[in-house]
């Protein structure tokens, strides 16, 4: 991703990194070092790290708007803040419901801590997002607090339709698209409007913001899907044909079920077996899928949502460095390998 004001970035970065540890500091004892230990401030024992603590787009999302729609450099940080704690809710949950034992290459919550424990985390975290956001004295508080709560609303209804996927096998391209509009998209358009709106700007600013966010949320799922099945495991920290070993019916695979191709309706009987895949069962079908078309698919489509999403900046007026790196980070979405 090119940057242009390096400066900037840097200070955002820590600006909201700092605020964000302050937040978690409002937690109770018991909860405080579990949250922590999840977004990368200490390890299991409470003692500080520097551990990664993933791509932090949504937060980098909501400053670049804040910037770009004339904030000044504080007014975006609650929102930053708020759509982390939203997002790394949902991380918690999501691995607790999936089984995933290690994430950014540290055991998860779940596995540290128990299932009840991981529950409680995620809603903590849910929880804060809000009181970050109302506490923040911001006249555009609330607004960009029913943003996230109906972003939230989106991002839990779209995780349930995932969930129900995994029991149907008549599953098409449509509702796949529908399910991550809500699961992942809902809050990357929400932390581009967010920031618009933390920032004072007016309706139809935050509506382009607000596409923009729609168009790359979609895009970057595309590329997650990719990855799923053939990103490089010491990169990603999952291992390789991921999506594939629990039969997943992802972006790219639902539309090779509905190509018609043959290599589509192999694709279709084999995701309708039952049992655990062997590693030669798991290349066979990533082969059906590339043969089908889906992986070329998944990557034009990608980026045909990134233009998209350019191209809603610039029906509004934005600071031109900022609309820059709004574009920037557009291509990094889809270009990215973890």
């Amino acid at each position: 991703m090119t940057v242009t004001t390096l400066s900037t970035v840097d200070a955002d970065g820590h600006a909201v990194r700092s605020a964000l540890s302050d937040a978690v500091g409002r937690l109770d004892d018991a909860i405080r070092p579990v949250v922590a230990y999840h977004l990368g401030f200490c390890d299991e024992r409470g003692r500080p790290v520097v551990a990664d603590s993933g791509k932090s787009v949504r937060s980098r999302l909501t400053m670049l708007a804040a910037h770009a729609a004339g904030g000044d450099g504080l007014c975006g940080i609650p929102g930053a803040v708020a759509v982390e704690l939203v997002h790394n809710f949902s991380l918690v949950h999501d691995d607790l419901m999936d089984r995933d034992a290690t994430r950014r290459h540290r055991p998860t919550v779940w596995a540290v801590w128990g299932d009840p424990v991981a529950v409680l985390a995620g809603d903590a975290m849910l929880s804060l997002s809000h009181e970050v956001l109302l506490d923040s004295g911001s006249p555009h508080a609330m607004a960009a607090a029913r943003l996230v709560g109906k972003a939230t609303q989106d991002l839990i209804i779209g995780q349930a339709a995932d969930v129900d996927f995994e029991h149907r096998n008549d599953v098409g391209l449509a509702e796949c698209i529908r399910m991550a509009m809500g699961k992942t998209a809902a809050l990357l358009s929400a932390s581009a409007a967010v920031g618009g709106v933390l920032a004072g700007a007016p309706p139809a600013t935050v509506a382009a913001l607000q596409a923009y966010g729609d168009n790359i949320g979609l895009a970057f799922q595309l590329v997650d899907d990719l990855l799923g099945i053939w990103g490089d495991p010491a990169v990603t920290g999952k291992p390789v044909f991921s999506d594939l070993r629990s039969r997943k019916k992802s972006l790219p695979v639902t539309w090779c079920l509905e190509s018609g191709r043959p290599a589509g309706q192999a694709l279709a009987q084999w995701l309708a077996q039952s049992g655990e895949p062997s590693e030669h069962d798991l290349r066979a079908a990533a082969g059906m899928v590339e043969t089908a078309g889906g992986r070329r698919w998944a990557r034009a489509e990608a980026r045909r949502r990134v233009r998209t999403a350019q191209q809603a900046l610039t029906t509004v007026t934005l600071t031109p460095e900022y609309r820059r790196e709004l574009c920037d980070l557009a291509d990094f979405i889809v270009e990215r390998s973890a």
